[in-house]
């Protein structure tokens, strides 16, 4: 590989992925960056194509009416087709700026968010930054989903070009570990923002976690809820390893099978299944707040409306809003040390990308050496 090019994952079909070259990406703008990933987490939604080949499943769904057209303008025509770059959670160092950078510096370790937002456009100042009125021209502008989602390529690679790289990049705070934050671009931060704010303001309150789909979202989520003072945090799961993680982090762990007892002030569905997201709205308390994480594809879900109305509780769906929320979670990892790591249970080299990340694991991270900083420590 010569010095113009560089390695980077690209998802083949279902179960197979390998490394390909593209050529290196320099600062075409003079607010970009380039940074080198040394940590890169796998999302949850990746296994869904990897593990399962649903791309013409998806495409004859669509076509039926059964599956929601809004699949295409994000993953493509026929969904999660291959080659392309996939991967977007990562921790990296930036490696070279641009002319109008002025607070991002070179060696500087950051995370870099899921999706590409400017930071100065309407939506992005309210806080929508998954939602950038500047860099989107469909649905989403993000990294590792397909060109349906633009042209950023994925997270797994060698280096990455990053705009508006003052606003995007968010620096690890100093005594941090990189590893502590390999999920901040995104599982990390959605799953907080389903259970922080709405836990702002409610002493004593009730949390529920129906896990097993948006499989780390959950942990996380159950561990931040614990470290944010919920009175009493239910985690449920078929998985014994992620029902003992959950015990890990404070929760009270049991079978998903079982019933669900009581009502809960703020409840988590990460089963990604219709059936879960009832069950969710079913168990939520008046007044209360659930949020699902995960993928309802099919057209024909059903909510609740009528038990919602009765109940007056909230239901939030829609992408994480990883950039606005990366500051507030980096602040709190670094004042409290939150053991984020924990929920990790494969940390794989990053030459051995192509077969680890297909794992059938909790989390994945796959992990490189930093490169030395000028005063010789590595981050």
């Amino acid at each position: 590989m010569s010095s113009d090019s560089v390695r980077e994952l690209v998802f083949l079909r279902s179960g197979r992925l390998a490394w390909r070259e593209r050529a290196a990406p320099r600062p075409a703008e003079p607010g970009d960056a380039v940074v080198r990933p040394f940590l890169a987490g796998r999302c949850d939604g990746d296994t869904l194509p990897i593990h399962r080949p649903v791309s013409r499943a998806l495409q004859a769904g669509m076509a039926l009416g059964l599956v929601d057209p809004i699949v295409a303008a994000i993953c493509g025509k026929i969904p999660f087709q291959g080659p392309f770059p996939i991967g977007h959670e990562c921790v990296a160092q930036v490696v070279a700026v641009g002319s109008g950078v002025r607070k991002v510096r070179i060696g500087q370790t950051v995370v870099v968010p899921w999706a590409v937002s400017c930071g100065t456009c309407p939506r992005c100042l309210a806080g929508l930054t998954s939602k950038c009125a500047t860099t989107t021209r469909a649905t989403l502008a993000a990294y590792g989903f397909g060109p349906a989602s633009g042209p950023w390529g994925g997270m797994v690679t060698d280096l990455i070009r990053v705009p508006h790289a003052d606003h995007m990049l968010v620096p690890v705070p100093d005594g941090v570990p990189p590893l502590r934050v390999a999920a901040a671009s995104d599982n990390l931060a959605d799953a907080w923002r389903t259970v922080v704010p709405p836990l702002a303001g409610r002493e004593g309150a009730k949390v529920l976690i129906l896990g097993g789909g948006a499989k780390s979202i959950g942990l996380y989520a159950a561990g931040l809820a614990v470290a944010h003072g919920a009175a009493t945090v239910h985690y449920l799961d078929d998985a014994p390893g992620r029902r003992q993680l959950a015990e890990s982090f404070g929760a009270e762990a049991r079978p998903l099978a079982g019933p669900v007892r009581g009502a809960y002030d703020i409840v988590v569905e990460a089963t990604s299944q219709a059936r879960g997201l009832r069950r969710a709205l079913a168990a939520t308390a008046p007044g209360g707040v659930c949020t699902a994480v995960g993928y309802y594809l099919a057209t024909g879900t059903r909510v609740p409306l009528m038990r919602m109305y009765a109940t007056d509780a909230t239901l939030r769906v829609g992408v994480s809003h990883a950039r606005a929320t990366l500051p507030g979670l980096l602040e709190f990892v670094h004042r409290t040390g939150f053991p984020a790591e924990r929920v990790i249970t494969l940390l794989a080299d990053w030459d051995d990308a192509p077969t680890a990340y297909a794992a059938r694991t909790t989390k994945l991270v796959l992990a490189r050496d930093p490169l030395p900083t000028r005063n010789g420590p590595t981050p």
